[in-house]
């Protein structure tokens, strides 16, 4: 990647990004003075000057509202909420809970506490009581900000009550006693937020998220102000952003995927972001809007492309659609091939964590392959390591590592909030640990093989579990499956399937038989289920994760 540095003379803190394709169509980014970059600052209020009419985004509200909201307009309403915040009490390093679900108002306040200096704690609001106390503890929480929708700030209330260091509650869309409300107040504030000569930036933390969760309680990862660039590439190079391009990426405001597909990335590229507030995902409305909008680029978890695959996609205009990505969980080939059959457009899977950006993805000039995640962002100086710390061969599974001892990338974490036996747990010996297994082939494409604690060992062989369900997914009658190890006299540990059937399908003892025999015609004799179970739905995460941890524990948990 060749990095390209373009001081742009007599301009005080400017940081000017650029970038020139190479041979592999790879791109550098470099500003002048990262020790200082703050995105609200360096980039948003930089496109108001720059480009102060052009959309930033276009927020469809659930009832069809359409808001076209300027670069000039985030600076404003940015200022605005961050004068309103500082009023309330909320200052530098603070940490405030925000809960907002898709409404718009999440972009100006994360952009108002970036200018601030508080720190970001995006969170679900699928939450219940007992998340929140865990949050507010283990984050200490200051302030929290939250949507009027739902259940959300009554749960919030029942956390408080054993919580007694939030300084504001404020409410978004709604009102509530003992709640400030955002949509009444901040109107009172002047639209000047001046930067202030010792603004954050750089090494401070900006940002938390919670992680997934998927075998314990999630930890905190903490970002730099840094992390926004480490989104260029995933912008560029990933989602293929084009410069007045409309990209949709599918998340919740709760969750880092939204960071990765709603804001950073995609300003730096000076494209528009495309935002749906639905309260509930129908595959068919998602369709509609790629249609009605002319999306460009579209970003969406592998859960999303299962059900697209069982609508007849034939039935809407997808013309406008130049690329196509997905992360957040490996990716079955047949559903690649499912999709790219109906549509003609390859799906480019990406690899990365809460704790850092894009680590691995199939990127710009390179070809897909069914299954794999791609190859490594050149960001980062990515190794797949034994667990005695030595190098894999070729096609040998090895945990996914980050050297760091040479230096450390933009877009990897600072570390977990107030946890360093964790934070060490994960990062040591000159590299940091992911906790995911792959294996690379000779043309070194990755192929993912599943959390190290999801690695199956079954007769002396270690199995991994998406080779497993990939397999199951091939049959059309199909929508989610997991594998996970239960008890076993003989071998130590069996394979089990839990399987989810698509809707109209009975789930029946023949239809059983029907999958083992298929499964015996398909895999090797050790990676095949002893046990299929049909399930109404797998337990996941609140960001949509199977847990096959949970799985397991109930299995496990039975035998004893």
């Amino acid at each position: 990647m060749e990095q390209i540095y373009m001081p742009e003379p007599g301009v005080a803190g400017r940081y000017i990004y650029t970038s020139k394709d190479s041979g592999g169509g790879l791109s550098g980014i470099i500003f002048r003075d990262t020790e200082h970059f703050n995105f609200a600052y360096d980039v948003v209020d930089e496109l108001g000057k720059k480009s102060p009419t052009k959309t930033a985004m276009l927020h469809i509200s659930k009832n069809g509202r359409e808001r076209h909201i300027t670069f000039q307009d985030m600076v404003k309403y940015s200022n605005q909420t961050a004068n309103y915040l500082s009023y309330l009490g909320i200052k530098r390093g603070d940490r405030v809970l925000l809960v907002l679900k898709r409404h718009y108002q999440f972009w100006f306040i994360i952009l108002a506490l970036h200018k601030i200096g508080a720190v970001a704690v995006p969170a679900s609001f699928l939450l219940t009581r007992k998340d929140y106390e865990y949050r507010f503890k283990a984050g200490r929480i200051r302030a929290v900000i939250a949507s009027g929708e739902g259940e959300i700030t009554s749960e919030i209330d029942k956390a408080a009550k054993s919580y007694e260091h939030l300084k504001a509650r404020i409410i978004v869309n709604g009102t509530r006693t003992g709640w400030d409300s955002y949509n009444r107040s901040v109107k009172f504030f002047s639209p000047e937020f001046e930067r202030p000569a010792d603004a954050p930036g750089g090494d401070d933390p900006m940002l938390m998220f919670f992680t997934s969760g998927t075998t314990s309680y999630p930890k905190m990862a903490s970002h730099s102000f840094k992390y926004p660039l480490g989104h260029y590439v995933t912008a560029r190079y990933w989602h293929g952003i084009e410069e007045n391009g409309l990209h949709f990426t599918i998340s919740d405001t709760g969750w880092g995927k939204a960071l990765w597909g709603k804001l950073y990335g995609q300003w730096l590229c000076e494209a528009t972001v495309f935002t749906y507030d639905y309260s509930d995902f129908y595959a068919k409305e998602i369709l509609s809007m790629i249609q009605k909008y002319k999306i460009r680029t579209f970003c969406a978890p592998p859960t999303v492309y299962r059900f697209l695959v069982h609508v007849d996609l034939s039935h809407y205009d997808l013309s406008s659609l130049t690329n196509v990505t997905t992360a957040g969980e490996a990716l079955n080939p047949e559903i690649f091939r499912r999709f790219q059959k109906a549509t003609g457009l390859s799906i480019m899977e990406g690899f990365g964590q809460t704790e850092t950006t894009l680590l691995i993805g199939t990127l710009k000039g390179t070809q897909p392959r069914a299954g794999s995640m791609g190859k490594p962002n050149p960001q980062y100086d990515v190794h797949l390591l034994k667990p005695d710390g030595s190098e894999c061969a070729a096609d040998e599974v090895g945990e996914i590592c980050v050297r760091t001892s040479t230096a450390i990338p933009k877009g990897l974490f600072l570390g977990y909030f107030m946890d360093p036996e964790k934070t060490k747990a994960v990062w040591h010996d000159g590299f940091y640990h992911t906790g995911d297994t792959a294996y690379m082939d000779k043309d070194g494409y990755l192929w993912y093989v599943g959390r190290v604690d999801d690695i199956i060992k079954s007769a002396g062989y270690r199995v991994g579990p998406f080779e497993i369900e990939n397999e199951i997914m091939r049959l059309p009658y199909v929508l989610e499956c997991a594998a996970t190890s239960i008890p076993d006299a003989i071998r130590g540990q069996a394979i089990k399937a839990s399987i989810v059937l698509a809707d109209g399908v009975e789930a029946t003892d023949a239809l059983k038989k029907e999958i083992m025999k298929y499964l015996r015609n398909t895999l090797a004799s050790y990676k095949r289920p002893k046990t299929v179970e049909f399930v109404k739905e797998l337990p996941k995460t609140s960001s949509g994760k199977v847990r096959r941890a949970e799985i397991k524990e109930k299995d496990w948990e039975k035998d004893k």
